[in-house]
């Protein structure tokens, strides 16, 4: 049987073709996705963890309430004591915190959010073990700094430059005293890292004469475990020691918690193209066993048993998915090699190919064919080999069968109410029974398909009979003739094209939602932030009071309120300004209150409490102090902007209970507009700092949608393969349709068709596969898509449907046009039919 098997498939190799490449294809990607999410883990894992094995014990303090939540209790003299202990070979005080890069324009270099500042931290001889000078040396002095290796070499700088960098202290230039190389416990991936002198770094980063922690050094010999159990009993109050080799472990398991994530997702849109490979599969198979369904009849006729023949049948698949399994495999590896190559900030390791992944690759890649074969080798089987041999040639049946019309009918039924009802009820498990009806409703419409392509495709058919009256009317005839196939064929690509639309939609409606939410209120010209996400004090802004024809306010968030028994955020502007920097709708009060000390509530925070106009309530701050305020006005707001507070307060009032709030943000406008003069005013106001961003209105737009555009780029790229798998089967339909109509299309030809005319009409066939596909599939992608948002409306006020019209249009004219395209080789397969043997044939 298994010779025989062999036989058949290089006997058929050219019809299976398509079939292995589909297969390879599925898993080219699953072995790609497991491939790179190792490599990641791994890559991730020895980054995070490299250099804690030159660190015998850290200590670290914890945050220190008297010190604004910062860590305390580490000082020089603690370090001092710890080098005494028996043992120890150095201890070195460390402290790091935030610090930006300029480059030459005065534009942060790197990634600003991993942007570092730490101290250099020299031993008795002079060098620092954590850092790998190249060139130069480490800062002494506070007007020097060092900087790595990637960070000098991006910005162009050499030792003896003068480099800008900005801290949440202010901006200064330094000298460039070295440049160095260090591991993993410093420098983070796509980051940058700027070495201060020791009080230097202290005064920026924590304060002065204190560390964040201290790294201990062991002398050659010493038991880890031991020193650790001398090191605990001399630390002061607050601090606690912990193994460098625990401590790897530890920042290991943090850095690849984000990896696992992605190379879920991966393998999550690996199995969705594994799922529209198992049509192609499947309809392959069909088409393959009605062509040879004489020829099994023979054998069964000459004493092979019906289980004799399905066991041939299924070596078959298995040989064609194991040869595409290895090949996908060799391949995978290769795309991951590439998406290594692609994200820039993936840290360099070299690929790693588990046994795991060998395993599941080869089983996924053999058993799926087998499969997908088994139902249409098992109707093959039903057919009486008497039946099958008087037959010239056996075909599907022309109508969709009532079992899967009736079960694919009630699957769509089920799934579209629960669909509903997960859309417009109110449950918290919402989504969950979304995605249930989801997975009902799409395996229902792969049922329902063969009986939906006939009124489908007919609605088609006046356009295609008025461009081409004959070839149309054949086309969509030949698409019909055959409802199994083509809804089989038409399913895949429905299936990719619904994930594509319902992505849109969501991307669209979440995109214009995010828009409304941050630039709706915003009055003013631009919007100062910190470029890393880092602190910003109410005087940060003081220098932007020299600025001429500028109008400014901070808002200066304050913390750790009860007003009026709920637990509140209040946000201090400036009374005098703010009105022209943000738009407040106003729809109770008066916002000129605020300057005569009271507070304005947003409507949604005022609804929540049962609070109004004219209402005095008692306030009460963590520290104990007390006393009230009056409510002067309520204004429509959004729960989740990022610019509109939910308590607006005079500056003054927030100054009496906190002198230290955290400004989120500064806000800004000038008397020209915004211009490329007026952007470089107020950045030049603000001492040229690297750490702080000017953004006007469209910065902000583009900052916030970039995230979403991001990864809906991502899942189109990744859906890309589903949508190349769908082509295929369309392209192996059209191809197989070819050879059963081999003495049609000769007849055809003999009538006076010529091979321009079949040609188009097979193309056009393709194009009514396709529009038969990308509208089923949009229909349900937005419908989808509607149902998802509509759980988010009651959480993100303002979200609405948006229907991105261009790129439904956009994504079903790259399906059409892979539909076209797959028709290539049939089209001109069906056109250099011989016209004599083709009549001919029997």
């Amino acid at each position: 049987m298994f010779r025989t098997a062999l036989r058949n498939v290089f006997a058929h190799k050219a019809r299976l073709l398509m079939t292995a490449f589909a297969v390879m294809l599925g898993v080219t990607f699953i072995t790609g996705s497991l491939v790179y999410g190792d490599s990641l883990n791994q890559a991730t894992t020895a980054k995070a963890t490299d250099g804690y094995e030159r660190i015998a014990v850290n200590v670290s303090a914890e945050a220190d309430p008297a010190h604004h939540g910062r860590p305390g209790n580490l000082d020089a003299r603690t370090a001092t004591a710890l080098a005494k202990l028996p043992g120890v070979a150095a201890a070195a005080g460390r402290v790091d915190g935030f610090a930006a890069v300029a480059d030459r324009e005065g534009k942060p270099l790197g990634n600003a959010k991993d942007a570092r500042g730490g101290n250099f931290a020299p031993a008795a001889d002079g060098k620092d073990p954590a850092y790998r000078f190249t060139e130069g040396s480490g800062p002494t002095g506070k007007g020097t700094i060092a900087l790595d290796e990637a960070t000098a070499a991006k910005g162009g700088y050499r030792v003896g430059d003068t480099v800008r960098v900005g801290t949440n202290k202010g901006a200064s230039s330094y000298t460039l005293s070295g440049i160095f190389r260090t591991d993993g416990t410093k420098l983070p991936a796509g980051g940058s890292l700027t070495l201060f002198a020791d009080t230097t770094a202290q005064k920026f980063f924590l304060e002065p004469g204190r560390y964040q922690n201290i790294e201990l050094t062991a002398t050659p010999g010493t038991d880890v475990t031991q020193l650790l159990s001398r090191v605990e009993p001399v630390l002061p109050k607050s601090t606690s020691a912990v193994t460098g080799a625990r401590l790897a472990q530890i920042k290991a398991n943090l850095a690849t918690s984000g990896t696992s994530t992605m190379s879920q997702i991966l393998v999550g849109f690996a199995a969705v193209a594994l799922f529209v490979a198992t049509f192609l599969i499947s309809n392959t198979f069909t088409m393959l066993v009605a062509r040879r369904t004489r020829e099994l009849a023979l054998m069964r006729a000459v004493g092979a048993t019906r289980e004799q023949v399905r066991r041939i049948l299924l070596t078959e698949s298995l040989l064609v998915g194991a040869i595409a399994s290895v090949a996908g495999l060799a391949v995978g590896t290769g795309v991951a090699a590439l998406l290594r190559t692609l994200f820039a900030d993936t840290p360099a390791a070299p690929l790693v190919l588990t046994p795991t992944t060998v395993i599941i690759s080869m089983l996924v890649g053999t058993l799926l064919p087998m499969i997908a074969a088994w139902l249409p080798i098992r109707r093959a089987m039903a057919i009486p080999p008497v039946a099958a041999l008087s037959a010239a040639e056996h075909t599907a049946p022309a109508r969709p069968g009532s079992l899967r019309t009736g079960l694919g009918a009630a699957l769509v039924l089920t799934g579209t109410a629960a669909v509903l009802y997960g859309a417009l009820g109110t449950g918290k498990d919402a989504r969950t029974v979304i995605g249930l009806g989801a997975a009902l409703t799409l395996t229902g419409t792969i049922g329902l398909i063969p009986l939906l392509s006939r009124p489908v495709v007919t609605l088609f058919r006046p356009l295609l009979t008025r461009l081409a009256p004959v070839h149309g009317d054949l086309a969509v005839r030949n698409t019909v003739r055959d409802p199994r196939r083509t809804g089989a064929t038409a399913a895949a690509l429905a299936i990719a094209l619904t994930l594509a639309s319902g992505l849109s939609v969501l991307g669209a409606s979440a995109t214009q939602y995010l828009d409304r939410a941050t630039t709706h209120a915003l009055s003013a010209d631009y919007v100062v932030k910190s470029a890393g996400g880092q602190r910003m004090t109410p005087t940060t802004a003081a220098p932007l009071k020299k600025l001429a024809g500028a109008t400014y306010s901070p808002l200066n968030q304050s913390t750790g309120y009860r007003l009026g028994g709920s637990d509140a955020v209040l946000t201090g502007v400036n009374p005098d300004t703010i009105g022209k920097l943000l738009r407040y709708d106003v729809v109770e009060g008066s916002l000129d209150s605020l300057a005569e000390g009271q507070i304005a509530v947003a409507d949604f925070k005022a609804e929540q409490a049962g609070w109004h106009v004219g209402q005095t309530l008692p306030l009460e701050k963590r520290n104990d102090q007390r006393g009230s305020v009056t409510i002067g006005a309520i204004y429509q707001a959004d729960e989740q902007s990022d610019l509109m507070p939910s308590i607006t307060a005079p500056d003054s009032l927030v100054a009496r209970y906190d002198s230290a709030p955290s400004t989120a943000g500064i806000l800004v406008a000038t008397d020209g507009g915004t211009s490329r003069a007026a952007r470089a005013g107020v950045t030049h106001a603000l001492g040229d700092n690297p750490t702080l961003s000017v953004l006007d209105q469209a910065d902000i737009r583009a900052q916030d949608s970039r995230g979403i555009g991001d990864q809906l780029n991502v899942f189109y790229a990744l859906l890309s393969m589903a949508l190349m798998i769908a082509a295929l089967g369309i392209a192996n339909t059209l191809a197989m349709s070819v050879l059963e109509r081999r003495k049609e299309l000769g007849t055809l030809r003999a009538l006076g068709l010529d091979r321009a005319g079949v040609i188009r009409m097979i193309r056009l066939e393709a194009l009514l596969i396709g529009a038969l596909g990308a509208t089923l599939g949009t229909v349900m992608g937005v419908f989808l898509g509607w149902a998802v948002g509509r759980t988010l409306q009651a959480n993100v006020a303002g979200y609405e449907l948006v229907l991105p019209w261009g790129r439904l249009a956009l994504t079903i004219l790259i399906a059409l046009t892979g539909s076209l395209l797959a028709s290539l080789w049939p089209a001109r397969r069906a056109a250099r039919v011989d016209i004599p043997s083709a009549t001919a044939a029997q």
